[in-house]
């Protein structure tokens, strides 16, 4: 909702002053060239995602997971969460889009995964939830297929030439973003402890 707000404060404000300065014919033409341009990106894009998409659901319908390698640690990570099979799937689901880098199909999976976790917390969010939020946001990416469909859509002759560089920053803001909830876990539980 505060991006709506934003966006339209900024097209009013970018009208006024196009009136207040007699550019108001720049404007126009911008608003019209960035719409098109947005066209563009999006049809270039679409592409690369149905493709990744489609790799991702032969997967799951073939039974490979990506995640399934990842479960052991699933199960350790979050364990109330392991024990409900269909919040596992969720989570595990959530986290195949993740490696792939397909934001836009984790959403969904993480949005039922984070439903599913929050039954019974009583408007507090738990440890794990907390633990998922955290996996969600830092996004370990195998494949960062969405930024590579951008810079392919740039004109980027080797726009998967990122990978050493994803794959240490995922890395990193895994390892970091995991360790602080650890650590802001075990201060919480130390705070309500009596």
């Amino acid at each position: 909702m505060a991006m709506a707000w934003i966006f339209t404060a900024m097209v009013v404000l970018s009208v006024i002053f196009g009136f207040l300065s007699g550019t108001i014919d720049a404007v126009g033409a911008a608003a019209l060239d960035g719409a098109a341009a947005a066209v563009e990106l999006c049809l270039s894009m679409a592409g690369t995602l149905c493709l990744w998409s489609g790799v991702m659901e032969i997967l799951n319908q073939s039974g490979i997971s990506l995640a399934g390698f990842f479960r052991p640690l699933l199960r350790r990570l979050l364990p109330h969460a392991a024990q409900a099979p269909e919040t596992l799937e969720a989570v595990s689901g959530n986290l195949s889009a993740n490696l792939l880098g397909l934001g836009n199909a984790a959403t969904p999976l993480g949005i039922r995964a984070a439903t599913r976790m929050a039954r019974g917390c009583q408007g507090t969010a738990s440890n794990e939830l907390c633990m998922l939020v955290v996996l969600n946001t830092a996004s370990i990416q195998l494949l960062p297929v969405t930024v590579a469909s951008i810079r392919a859509s740039a004109g980027c002759a080797a726009p998967f030439d990122i990978l050493p560089a994803v794959w240490v920053s995922s890395i990193l803001s895994v390892t970091a973003g995991l360790a602080a909830a650890a650590f802001l876990s075990r201060c919480r539980r130390y705070r309500h402890e009596p």
